[in-house]
């Protein structure tokens, strides 16, 4: 019959699709030599040279940098940072993920653009903005002042500018899964009389708890790491608003090469945890 579809289409066989993305041995070797020598490049060889540049004078010297009073001060404020922001983060990325994948409303694409404005502005900018705004000049810096409210070059700024350079990380990985989930799951638990706060715990969440956990990986990783915006705006005093990356580059400003790479490899500990418990995550999630 004329104009009929066919109720099947012709089903690809493994040959063909095997056919279609097979290389010769020659270009397949030059690719993975290719994507070798950039890991070797680029990852490999920089790890490699921060360990042995923290360990060149002996693990004296070297535990004599991470057990300093400012190197600890450092690495505590990083993690307090770290520990306020990221829960912060994950609220927010999770009330925008489900805002914008579960309800239609004006503004929608003007929330998205703000979710990813952090990836398109310089963290140094953003941390100049929090100056313009609280700083002693700033907007709100006679009013901070004469109350007593200190957040630029102290604790609250530094939050302010971590907030801002790791909030859409969660949010920017829950919206293509929870789009790609669709509502059906939660219209059907609608229909079953669940509520709001229920259709979240017992439907929506386990659905994205795999890639819930993996946005907040990153975007801890990403806060014990920030450098542009943190500096900006935490004044750099040694001992009270020094997170561990600001305490390398004074470190090596200063010409002590060994005690900032021995600084730098504690921060490259905490980077390897991160990246162990994503792959972990990747291969609970692939079964």
């Amino acid at each position: 019959m004329a104009g009929t579809v066919p109720m099947h289409a012709p089903k690809r066989t493994s040959s063909t699709a095997s056919s279609a993305t097979n290389e010769s041995r020659v270009v397949k070797w030059v690719l993975i030599a290719a994507a070798g020598l950039v890991m070797l490049w680029l990852i490999a060889l920089p790890l490699i040279v921060v360990l042995t540049e923290a360990l060149k004078r002996g693990w004296d010297v070297y535990w004599a940098a991470l057990s300093d009073p400012d190197a600890a001060s450092a690495l505590r404020l990083t993690l307090l940072v770290a520990a306020i922001t990221v829960p912060l983060n994950t609220i927010f990325g999770v009330t925008a993920a489900w805002a914008v994948t579960k309800f239609r409303f004006r503004g929608k694409g003007f929330l998205i653009t703000l979710i990813d404005l952090p990836f398109a502005v310089s963290p140094v900018i953003g941390g100049l903005i929090f100056v313009l705004v609280f700083g002693s000049s700033g907007w709100f810096g006679s009013w901070l002042s004469d109350n007593d409210i200190k957040i630029v070059f102290a604790l609250p700024g530094i939050i302010l500018a971590t907030l801002f350079v790791t909030f859409p990380f969660v949010a920017r990985e829950l919206i293509p899964l929870m789009e790609d989930q669709g509502t059906q799951e939660e219209e059907a638990a609608i229909t079953l009389g669940a509520k709001g706060w229920q259709i979240f715990f017992r439907v929506t969440l386990p659905n994205i708890k795999w890639g819930l956990l993996y946005g907040i990986i990153l975007c801890n990783a990403r806060a014990m790491g920030e450098f542009g915006a943190v500096s900006v705006v935490s004044g750099r005093i040694r001992g009270e608003t020094n997170t561990l990356p600001l305490h390398v580059e004074i470190l090596y400003n200063e010409y002590q090469f060994s005690a900032s790479f021995a600084v730098a490899s504690l921060l490259l500990l905490l980077a390897l945890v991160t990246m162990i418990i994503k792959s972990w995550l990747m291969r609970k999630n692939a079964h």
